[in-house]
């Protein structure tokens, strides 16, 4: 899993079947100290409700397609939760 921030969506007018009713959002990658890493990617929003702003965490590969109602669908990442706060070991985190 991966922390990651919803920064966009995407509107597609026609989606391979299985994607119907799924959205897709653009989230960016964060590391460790929630600074953004690497390139934003698409990811479906398996929890339904995730939104631009928003703290999330993603899987990738064959797990993200699991992630999803139909299980075969061609998807690389997929939003599996939205993060309410983040505390490191030991203390307190930012909110």
């Amino acid at each position: 899993m991966q922390l990651a921030r919803v920064i966009g969506t995407v509107v597609a007018t026609v989606k391979s079947p299985g994607l119907e009713g799924i959205r897709l959002l653009i989230v960016q990658p964060l590391d460790g100290h929630r600074q953004p890493t690497g390139s934003a990617v698409v990811a479906a929003d398996a929890v339904h409700m995730a939104g631009p702003g928003e703290l999330v965490y993603v899987v990738a590969a064959r797990e993200a397609a699991q992630a999803l109602p139909e299980p075969f669908v061609p998807v690389d990442h997929a939003v599996v939760g939205i993060v309410d706060a983040v505390e490191p070991v030991g203390g307190r985190g930012r909110r």
